[in-house]
């Protein structure tokens, strides 16, 4: 599977899983039933989502700025720590005022995603690429004989 296809699957399944393991995640960790915490999970998801488009369009036109573009390692955990730097002072408060509490335990509950979210995309994508292949973009054009990674059947 490749192209726009692979894609939607692939962003459909990533946030309908997160979604789902979100929602029943906080909801055990707040009491708070999935009736709650499944609107607020789908929020979550949609500001996290319109919000990387916009701070990775910003973080661009800073570097396009910057004399040296090349993308080294710091200039790639700045951008990946200043994301979720700005988006969790964000949804901090969004948190607070949905579940009525506190913006500490708001921050200890978004801190449980925040540890998470890295393994589970790590889990996924790797799971995704043992089904369904590999994107013609990891396809090694060096030696044409060689198969992309099958999906094991």
């Amino acid at each position: 599977m490749q192209g726009v296809k692979r894609k939607l699957v692939y962003v459909g399944g990533y946030e309908g899983l997160g979604m789902a393991v979100g929602t029943t995640v906080m909801a055990l960790l707040t009491g708070a039933s999935p009736a709650t915490t499944g609107p607020l999970t789908l929020t979550i998801t949609i500001v996290a989502t319109v919000w990387n488009l916009a701070y990775t369009y910003l973080f661009e036109a800073w570097e396009r700025r910057r004399r040296d573009r090349t993308r080294t390692l710091f200039r790639r955990l700045l951008h990946a720590v200043g994301f979720q730097a700005t988006l969790v002072c964000a949804l901090i408060p969004l948190i607070a005022w949905w579940l009525e509490i506190t913006l500490l335990q708001a921050f200890l509950l978004d801190l449980v995603f925040i540890v998470y979210v890295p393994f589970y995309t790590f889990a996924y994508n790797w799971a995704f690429d043992r089904i369904f292949g590999v994107p013609s973009s990891a396809v090694n054009t060096e030696d044409p004989g060689r198969e992309p990674n099958p999906a094991p059947m």
